[in-house]
């Protein structure tokens, strides 16, 4: 493959969009302003958009099959670090916080 399908490209997009406007999944963050947690230092960001990339799942066709769940399971970490007596379910399983060289 010498590129990325043109649906993950507009994934990708889209992800980066909601995230730096603030609306990655409105409801599980509502009223949270994460962007200055988020925004705050490389490693933060590095770490969304690892689990972003982790978790998302892509058929032979390089159709995205569930943009939906790996916005949410980065909106359930950043909800973690802005709030800390919130508690991710199920927890983070090791490969979906990999950070790859």
């Amino acid at each position: 493959m010498e590129h990325l399908p043109v649906d993950v490209r507009a994934s990708l997009r889209l992800f980066a969009f909601y995230l730096a406007n603030g609306t990655i999944d409105v409801e599980l963050l509502d009223g949270i302003d994460y962007r200055s947690t988020v925004f705050h230092s490389g490693s933060s960001l590095e770490q969304v958009f690892a689990i972003y990339g982790n978790v998302l799942r892509v058929d032979a066709e390089g159709t995205v099959l569930n943009d939906g769940d790996a916005q949410y399971r980065v909106a359930q970490w950043i909800r973690a670090c802005c709030d800390p007596s919130y508690r991710v379910e199920p927890p983070f399983e090791a490969w979906e916080t990999e950070l790859h060289l």
